[in-house]
């Protein structure tokens, strides 16, 4: 049986790892560069139609701008990357002792879990990631015959759904709906 602080514990050391950099570095850089440019040109035309809301949208394009500039040292995504092989050897140790993340019954630490694991999937990191740690693979292989996993994230990665999916974590869908805005 598990107890909620090793629960809370796993679900803090996923959190703390952020995968915005890391995300971006395995995005080709035309697709990242042209989702970026038009997401502030988008912000800028907000600013201009909403005056009462520029404070806002002069955040948001304050953000967009430190990331492309981020995004041009060397080192940024390394210390995301870092981050992640860290976290993913201490899951690795964990479930050689449990079946799941703090424990033998699933809980929401392994909710939290497996975004991560389906993002290193639509990145084709799966092998780098996934395949290389033999206990998170055999994870991810229990977890993917979930019922819950099939209905919510599973029929997303199926055929023509997971370059749809994939194209929604670059960014695509935001443009879609931005676009249908004007």
């Amino acid at each position: 049986m598990c107890s909620s602080r090793e629960v809370i514990e796993w679900m803090q050391k996923i959190q703390e790892w952020k995968p915005k950099f890391f995300t971006l570095v395995h995005i080709p850089d035309k697709y990242r560069q042209y989702v970026s440019k038009f997401i502030r040109r988008v912000i800028i035309a907000r600013m201009a139609e909403s005056p009462d809301l520029a404070g806002a949208y002069h955040s948001k394009l304050r953000e967009a701008y430190e990331t492309d500039d981020k995004m041009k040292k060397p080192d940024i995504a390394s210390q995301d990357k870092e981050h992640l092989i860290r976290l993913l050897d201490d899951i690795e140790a964990q479930l050689n002792e449990t079946a799941f993340l703090a424990g033998e019954e699933f809980t929401m630490a392994d909710v939290m879990l497996i975004p991560v694991l389906a993002r290193l999937v639509l990145l084709n990191l799966e092998e780098e990631y996934i395949g290389s740690r033999p206990n998170i693979a055999e994870y991810w292989t229990l977890v993917q015959q979930r019922p819950s996993y099939k209905k919510v994230i599973g029929k997303y990665f199926n055929g023509w759904k997971k370059y749809m999916t994939l194209m929604k974590t670059w960014g695509f869908v935001r443009l879609r709906t931005l676009v249908k805005r004007f």
